[in-house]
């Protein structure tokens, strides 16, 4: 029997890619621009330097991925290149990230819905228990088989960009020029609000890895995830800029920055109050899709761990579909501790604050990615070479990760390492059993 030879468990390249779009596509598009309308039309560049930024650190993934198809994605590059320890270290903090980012969404998603259902942003524990239904739904359908989480991903993939298109595709016939001057409306310099505006966009680019991290459940992974990888990124690209320039030019910075729902807000000024109803159903598939590929994501990384010795045992279980079961479990598990435990806090205190926490972890888990990238290169390893486009790639994803870690500022990083020092515990514990 060929070993080229597809498995029905496993996903191909349309169900791969739209994990990627799935894993990016998720709140942020609908939440961001509030954030960025106090800068105005200059936010765009953030856009645009986020978007080269996620193109170079997807050509990074998609390269190591060829030659480490290895479950885990960052957690496997970041160990060939520097050892137990980062690697541990980097997959620990993307594990942490997924737990505040799938949080964040669930509640997300119950806000949109209460736009249909308004006893869901009245009543804080209907809404609990509904996001719980929905959180444990999915986790059901992803521990069961990593197939038909993928199958759910790429339905939801399909349906949440429909939306977006329909408003991006309708702002192009009502451009109002005034919207964009002054260009820059914060008062700070340009190169601070680029600065901002890009740390901002770059966390409705991550998930661009999404594909690297269950290799073991893809069909010819060598080849269908480089695939994955890029061509999300570029679709997710295209998606941003397009919808991003359309809204602005619909709504004014005034405008957007006093609107919970920016899309539909536009929706509504383009075609009347009825079509923030089409806006909002797609902010909530938009999520749940979100939501659905985070989940599948979440088993992964701690399965990989405990494959390789450095986390429980009981982590590396799978079912007859081959599906992290036990791992995505015990994710949503946590993720409810954290639903309980912040539910008093609102939509918007949650979202900022897990925002900032994934974006500080996630960014570590690039470094230490474009490091091993650059290491591989310097050294002729993984079949790289120090050629002059090795080196410079591996300096422009260095440089890019570095800009926007400071562009995330001084409390997201504290707050982000904080959480990274916590696990070191978890590691020594675990290293610590084999001599036993």
């Amino acid at each position: 029997m060929s070993k080229n030879k597809k498995s029905p468990k496993k996903l191909g390249l349309w169900a791969t890619t739209a994990l990627v779009v799935g894993s990016m596509i998720g709140s942020g598009i609908f939440s961001l621009p509030v954030a960025l309308a106090e800068y105005g039309g200059i936010s765009l560049f953030g856009w645009l330097f986020a978007a080269i930024s996620a193109l170079i650190l997807a050509k990074i993934f998609a390269y190591l991925s060829k030659v480490i198809p290895s479950a885990g994605g960052p957690y496997a590059y970041s160990r060939v290149g520097f050892g137990d320890f980062i690697g541990f270290f980097v997959a620990w903090g993307y594990w942490l990230s997924i737990w505040a980012t799938n949080a964040a969404i669930t509640i997300t998603f119950i806000s949109y819905l209460g736009v249909f259902f308004p006893i869901l942003q009245e009543n804080t524990v209907v809404a609990l228990i509904v996001g719980l239904i929905t959180l444990w739904s999915l986790t059901a359908i992803n521990s069961y088989s990593v197939k038909a989480g993928g199958n759910t991903q790429v339905v939801t993939t399909i349906l949440k960009i429909v939306p977006l298109a329909v408003v991006t595709i309708g702002g192009l016939f009502f451009i109002d020029i005034s919207h964009f001057t002054p260009f820059n409306v914060s008062g700070v310099s340009s190169v601070k609000a680029i600065t901002i505006c890009t740390a901002l966009c770059l966390f409705a680019f991550m998930g661009l890895e999404a594909a690297t991290v269950p290799a073991n459940n893809i069909n010819n992974p060598k080849k269908t995830i480089p695939k994955a990888t890029m061509l999300g990124t570029i679709l997710v690209t295209i998606i941003y800029m397009l919808s991003s320039f359309s809204l602005f030019a619909v709504l004014s910075p005034e405008e957007v920055a006093n609107t919970a729902s920016p899309f539909a807000s536009a929706a509504s000024k383009m075609w009347g109050p009825n079509a923030k109803y089409l806006i909002a159903a797609g902010a909530c598939i938009s999520t749940l899709g979100a939501l659905n590929g985070w989940i599948l994501i979440q088993g992964q990384i701690p399965m990989a761990m405990a494959k390789d010795g450095l986390f429980p045992k009981a982590f590396a279980k799978t079912n007859k579909n081959e599906s992290p079961y036990f791992s995505i479990i015990a994710s949503s598990i946590i993720i409810t501790v954290l639903l309980f435990i912040n539910q008093s806090d609102g939509l918007s205190g949650i979202y900022k604050s897990m925002v900032l926490l994934t974006t500080v972890t996630v960014l570590v888990s690039y470094i230490f990615t474009v490091a091993a990238y650059g290491l591989f290169s310097l050294e002729s390893k993984m079949g790289l070479s120090p050629t002059f486009s090795n080196i410079f790639l591996a300096l422009l994803g260095f440089a890019f990760t570095i800009w926007m870690m400071f562009g995330s500022g001084e409390r997201a990083v504290f707050l982000g390492f904080i959480g990274l020092l916590l696990g070191i515990p978890v590691y020594i514990w675990n290293k610590r059993k084999p001599s036993e």
